[in-house]
């Protein structure tokens, strides 16, 4: 099954966002729109909550936007966070706003879907999805392609018992559930009833954990 098409799956849309965003930002100092916000609250709650991460766990925020999500863990003291998006205009607003708040957030410019294995050499504590899979699967060019390379890349990113949370809008829990059943099968309940937690299945390693959030 595949959603209908949209233009929040192109990059096209979220390039001329974020560069009216990056304006606003220049000219206001407002930061710009914080995407599933109810969702990040209860998400940030339940990070600071478990034993499963500490502020020394290297987190990386795909498709980061503004950076919102990641400042809030700069707030709280987490002290390796990295954030990547495909739209330079969002790394660029991000990378101000941090600047501007004097933390020490690292961000660049990947396309999860279009990128080489260099990109992906790093591997991470948490990677965190707001709304990026669902992007890429609004795209008009062929999303089941895109959604494939998406779920290679974040299965490479994810370190050993590492963590990968994503919170989607657009797909169910059984959808989900299904859709990454190759490298992710099912842990436990959530902290709620939209949410819950699934083991990452590694072929010739240790697993690592996913925990889904949605809308």
């Amino acid at each position: 099954m595949e959603l209908p098409s949209s233009q929040l799956g192109t990059k096209e849309y979220w390039d001329a966002q974020y560069e009216h965003e990056l304006a606003n930002f220049e000219s206001h100092g407002d930061i710009g729109e914080i995407w599933f916000e109810d969702s990040v609250d209860r998400l940030l709650e339940w990070i600071l909550d478990t034993d499963l991460i500490t502020t020394q766990s290297s987190i990386i925020d795909i498709g980061c936007g503004n950076g919102a999500f990641l400042l809030n863990l700069a707030a709280e003291g987490f002290t390796s966070l990295h954030g990547i998006d495909y739209s330079q205009k969002a790394v660029e607003l991000a990378q101000a706003i941090a600047a501007q708040k004097e933390m020490n957030i690292s961000y660049k410019k990947v396309d999860l879907v279009n990128c080489n294995e260099e990109s992906l050499a790093i591997e991470y504590d948490v990677c965190h999805d707001k709304g990026t899979y669902d992007a890429v699967s609004l795209c008009p060019d062929d999303p089941s392609s895109k959604r494939a390379a998406y779920m290679k890349a974040i299965h490479r990113m994810t370190r050993k018992n590492g963590l990968f949370i994503i919170t989607s809008c657009n797909w169910t829990q059984e959808e989900l559930s299904e859709q990454f059943s190759d490298c992710f099968g099912i842990l436990d309940k959530g902290f709620s009833t939209c949410t819950s937690t699934f083991k990452k299945i590694q072929k010739s390693s240790l697993p690592a954990l996913i925990r889904i959030v949605l809308c």
